[in-house]
């Protein structure tokens, strides 16, 4: 049996891995900034449940 008829299979397959793995890289470099806005606005939500949150000092002053 001639070797290159077994390899066809394992080069076909990674072809299609690495075809699989640029489309990734493609798709998350096109949502990096979604990512920063993501990371933005929970930072802005978190800053706002501190704000919103009664301050221990003041219930301990009353």
């Amino acid at each position: 049996m001639c070797p290159e008829i077994h390899l066809a299979p394992h080069h076909a397959r990674a072809a299609g891995l690495r075809a699989e793995a640029d489309e990734y890289r493609l798709a998350a470099a096109a949502r990096r900034p979604r990512d920063l806005r993501t990371r933005v606005g929970w930072t802005l939500v978190e800053v706002g449940l501190r704000l919103a949150a009664t301050p221990k000092a003041a219930a301990a002053l009353s």
